[in-house]
């Protein structure tokens, strides 16, 4: 069912590409826009997406980022040309002809959409600072890490590059936020280079949905490996007197408000509280048990606009920093990508926690 889904919301929207191209450019007829070209590029997207889940090398990983990037530019073409065929229409309602200079400016919008994207996909992730203030807290740094799908989309140089930028603001404690390792060849050199950064007061994380996706017990080991101390509805007290608590992914193992109080109940209200949640829901429960900062990734900031306003639907909080009844809700778009190697009007980052 899923497949025939997106085999139908695939050719779908290069339907609608091809469609507009025939309308604002008659002449190339509608048979190969609209007609051959949706169909083969839905075939080769399809069978990329699958092929590249079971098999490794240098041929899977090239076909990955091809049917991907593809999957991300008809996407964008699509809601570029559906943005046209509407304007068009409500010219036509004036009795206004647009097709003259319509047509060319969509394939000049689509070509700057299009390198925009690629390069917010391609480029380091940012270093995001923010200064965050929690009275009785001492003075610290925190480094986040989330979202950042390492393994057949994400090299491990990349991912070295990206790390060295957090080591360089010398954090004092790194927090995982979930949706850390994919799936793909040497997770465990990933894992392994993680476990370098050695910031002085530990790494410590929880898991995502995806972790979950790939297998619980794989992604466990590769926790371990990198020197993960993770959280799964527990909590720990780092050297410096901060409490932390981390709760397994809400969505897909079913954590509960009622699991988030509990949890937080077993803490010292007198000393401050760091509470991490792959998803960010609970926010409110946080702050009523007494947590002085929550953090969470997952959303993606929406990773390819306008996909953040489908998010909003799920989430009341999307990116940013919040104030939630005095406590810090800090969400963060994502050291990379899932799935589609691109990025628009939604920069990935490795956000950086100024306290105090």
């Amino acid at each position: 069912m899923f497949l025939l889904i997106m085999t139908f919301v695939l050719w779908g929207m290069q339907a609608v590409n091809g469609a507009w191209l025939f309308i604002a450019f008659p002449r190339l007829g509608w048979k190969i826009p609209a007609g051959v070209v949706p169909l083969l590029l839905t075939a080769f997207i399809l069978f990329g997406m699958s092929y590249t889940r079971t098999h490794e090398g240098m041929f899977a990983g090239a076909l990955y980022y091809a049917s991907y990037i593809c999957f991300g530019l008809v996407f964008l073409a699509f809601c570029i040309s559906a943005a046209c065929v509407f304007l068009s229409w409500i010219l036509q309602f004036f009795h206004l002809s647009a097709r003259a200079w319509l047509g060319p400016l969509s394939l000049a919008v689509m070509g700057v959409v299009f390198a925009l994207s690629l390069w917010g996909g391609f480029s380091t992730p940012r270093v995001k600072r923010v200064h965050v203030t929690v009275p009785g807290a001492p003075k610290m740094k925190i480094a986040l890490v989330s979202d950042s799908h390492v393994g057949m989309g994400v090299s491990l140089s990349r991912f070295d590059k990206a790390l060295r930028k957090i080591e360089a603001e010398r954090p004092d404690v790194i927090f995982l936020l979930g949706d850390i390792f994919e799936y793909g060849p040497g997770l465990k050199k990933y894992a392994a280079r993680l476990k370098q950064t050695n910031p002085p007061l530990g790494i410590y994380g929880v898991f995502g949905n995806h972790e979950y996706y790939v297998g619980y017990d794989h992604s466990k080991m590769l926790f371990k490996e990198a020197g993960v101390n993770l959280l799964e509805n527990q909590t720990a007290a780092l050297a410096n007197g901060i409490q932390v608590a981390g709760v397994k992914d809400a969505r897909t193992a079913r954590v509960t408000a009622q699991d988030v109080t509990d949890l937080l109940a077993q803490t010292d209200r007198e000393k401050p509280l760091v509470f991490l949640s792959h998803t960010p829901l609970y926010a409110e429960e946080a702050a009523a048990a007494g947590a002085d900062l929550m953090f969470s990734g997952h959303t993606h900031n929406g990773q390819i606009f306008p996909f953040k306003y489908l998010v909003k639907l799920q989430f009341p909080r999307v990116y940013g920093l919040y104030d939630v009844n005095g406590m810090n809700f800090y969400i963060t778009s994502g050291m990379f990508y899932w799935g589609i190697p691109l990025r628009f009007l939604a920069p990935a980052e490795t956000p950086v926690i100024e306290v105090n």
